[in-house]
Order: structure tokens, then sequence, then C-alpha cells
């Protein structure tokens, strides 16, 4: 999803013109001009729509029977995924600037541009905003045309939800400085704020749902987590009508995943893996940390081992393309056990010592990882012919998207691995 935005000046195709007169410099260039939508209009803009065609998937989340499959920036698509082998996309849920999403006892928390939003889903037919957190998220840009610089935003305008392009010409003093975008994650963000597991779990009697590799928001008991590219926010979800941002902890540069596990997180990011103690669900305590080469690298644990993926690439550094396999007996001591040649990972998933790693264009690529030190010699099945980007593997049934859309596959016969259904993209 991501880009590698090349910086204003390379772009510029402006004509300097001179006036003899006023000695002014004028120039003339094409530019991504803004289209906003008001505050107002973002915080009234929660609603249910018919199910409508996949286009710009992003992660996916599974909770009670249903998943739910992100629209990039636009909302949310949910399938009954009651029957796997014949999944129904029963409704849309609009959530403007939506990437991430977590559910815990029928409510529904995403992303929405800057605010962070409760939505009520026990009536997936009737569905109903129950509170917002406001600007507590940083300023995400959607996707523009890269060959062309960025006009000028005013945030005091609203959200920029979209870009034309427009001839502009202006006196060269006249116009301030573009604010640059950056990468984050697949995200296009902008580092100033507006306004100034891999398993089905249960706490008590509360229900949770259950995010890829790839996600950025997960809970336990009251406190939901949310990560940023360098901030670990924990917030209560006691009453979602009034949700409170209790703290956010800096916790480095280029964060990029987050994964639950018993009483840890263990968070991915471009540099290595974090690991935070959650006993005390309010106070995240720092354990350890693992270094590697920059790269993009989301991670998940099973057991004494965790499972992280690395890619080359874009803004993901020059490290090769690999699995890497840590040993987490001794959180104080992470230490790797040994790396596995890849061609180009993204998500990944494990269900007892059953691997799967999402693999790019190599596609799907199944292992039995109950030998961390002869994984590679271990391989189950491949599927070539997709485009993955993460899977949840879950009862027997691995939930899998990728650029062409949702595959769900049976893995309870590791012998006999074959494809129950899949919802294409739409061209």
């Amino acid at each position: 999803m991501g880009k590698i935005y090349k910086s204003v000046l390379s772009l510029l195709t402006g004509i300097l013109l001179f006036s003899s007169c006023e000695d002014q410099i004028i120039e003339t260039y094409t530019a991504n001009v803004p289209v906003y939508i008001t505050y107002d209009e973002l915080r009234s803009s929660i609603q249910t729509e018919e199910a409508k065609l996949l286009e710009n998937t992003g992660k996916i989340y599974f909770y009670n029977d249903y998943l739910f499959i992100n629209e990039y920036l636009d909302g949310i698509h949910v399938i009954d995924n009651s029957d796997p082998s014949s999944p129904e996309n029963i409704t849309f849920i609009k959530i403007p600037g939506n990437v991430d999403i977590s559910i815990k006892d029928d409510i529904l928390y995403a992303d929405s541009y800057v605010d962070l939003v409760a939505i009520d889903i026990s009536d997936l037919s009737n569905i109903s905003e129950t509170g917002r957190l406001e600007n507590i998220f940083p300023y995400i840009l959607p996707p523009y045309d890269e060959n062309y610089r960025i006009d000028e935003i005013d945030y005091e305008k609203g959200i920029v939800v979209d870009w034309e392009l427009k001839k502009i010409t202006r006196k060269v003093e006249e116009r301030s400085y573009t604010i640059y975008p950056w990468y984050e994650g697949g995200d296009y963000m902008i580092y100033s704020y507006t306004n100034g597991s891999s398993s089905y779990s249960s706490s008590g009697s509360s229900s949770f749902g259950v995010g890829g590799s790839m996600s950025r928001f997960t809970a336990k008991d009251n406190v939901l987590y949310t990560i940023d590219s360098y901030t670990l926010n924990v917030i209560e979800i006691s009453s979602p009508d009034n949700m409170n941002l209790v703290k956010s902890l800096y916790i480095g540069w280029n964060i990029e995943t987050l994964f639950p596990s018993g009483d840890n997180l263990f968070i991915g990011s471009q540099n290595g893996m974090l690991i935070y103690d959650i006993t005390d669900t309010y106070n995240p305590v720092f354990i350890s940390d693992y270094w590697h080469i920059t790269s993009c690298d989301p991670v998940v644990v099973e057991g004494d081992y965790a499972y992280v993926t690395l890619r080359s690439g874009n803004f993901c550094g020059q490290a090769n393309d690999q699995l890497d396999v840590i040993d987490i007996r001794n959180l104080l001591e992470p230490s790797l056990v040994k790396s596995y040649a890849m061609t180009e990972p993204y998500g990944l998933g494990i269900d007892n010592s059953t691997l799967f790693i999402c693999d790019g264009s190599a596609g799907l690529k199944i292992y039995d990882a109950s030998d961390v030190t002869k994984i590679d010699e271990n391989i189950i099945a491949t599927f070539p012919n997709i485009n993955t980007y993460d899977v949840i593997p879950i009862n027997g049934v691995l939930m899998l998207i990728g650029d062409d859309g949702l595959y769900q596959y049976d893995y309870s016969n590791l012998s006999e691995i074959k494809l129950l259904s899949s919802i294409s993209i739409s061209n």
C-alpha cells in the first residue's frame, strides 16, 4: 500500500517568470490540491450502507463468526463467515479514514482519521456510534499522484480525503512551505496533531476478536492499546461512551505492528521487536528489545518463540527478505535462533506449530514449525498464485487477504489443505 515519495524539489515542474517592474518570482506548476471534508462532516459520517464490492482492501479481523475487512480509508466490509465455504458479504460500515479496528463485547473500536470511534455492532443492521475520542491519532493522508507535488494543506478547513490535479500559478514569496507526507506501516502520515492474538480469547465474561499480524490495535480487559509510528496509547474502554486516553508512551521510531500474547505485548518496528509487560493493563512496562537491520517486520508469538518476517524495499531498508525465529523463553534476553530466506514476506500467523507466511508475490507458504531449527525442511504446502498480505488462522480455517481478495482454506487436515472459498477484488 505504501509508495516511495520523491522530494518536492525533484518534482517541481514550475516555470519561473521574472517581473521587471516588481522583481517578483512567479511559478507555475501542477499539484495535488487537497479535497476536504470538515471536522463536523467527519464526525457525523458513521453509517451502514449496502454491501459493496471489495476494491482496495487492507487489514482483516475476526469476531463471532464475522469477518471484518478494511476498505482502505473508507470503512469496513462485514462478511458473515458462519460457513467459511460460503461467506456472505452482508453490509458495509462507512468509517472515513479507517485503517485498524478491534472489537470487544460487540463494540467495534476504529480509527477515523484523527479520531477513535466506538461503534455498537450488536445489531449489524442498526449500528450506532457510542463514543468518540477526538484528535488522538496523527494526521493521515490518502494516496496521491507521486509525479506531482502536494499543494499547501490548510488543516483548519478539515480533513484531506482526496486530491485534484490542478495547475497553480503564484508568487514564490506568497507560498508557504509544503508539508511532507511520511510513510508509516503502509499508511500515509503527517506527524503533527490537528487541533493544537492469534487466537480467539476471552477475559471473564468479555469476548474479544482476533486481528492479523499487521494490526496496530489490540484490547485486553478494559484497555485498548493502539500504536502509531512512535507512540503506544493506553485507552480505557470500560465505558465505550466515555473512553479515556490514560497515557501515551513514546516507544521509539518506525513502530508498525502490535501482537498480544498473555500478559505481554510484542511490538514490531522497522528496527526490531519490543516487548512490554501488561500485567497491569493501565501501565505497560518495557521488558526488552531485539534489534535487527532496518526492515519492515510484523511479529507473531506462540509458546517459547516469536516469529518475525523482515521485508526489504520501499521504506523498509536494505535488509534481506527473511523469517527470523527468536527465542523468548527469557523475555529479558530474546535471542535469534535461526533466519530463513524468503521472497517478499508480509503478514504471518501460527497455530499449534503450523506456520503460515504471506510471502508477497511468492504466495502463501505453510510450514511445520515444531522444530524451529528446520523450518525450511518442513514445508507443508505452497499456494503461489495469490499475492498475499495477511492471515488469521483459527479453528482449522485460514482466512487470508491479498491483492486479489479474500481466500479461506481448511487446514484441519494438514496432509490435504484445501481452498474453501474466495471473494475477489473488484477491478
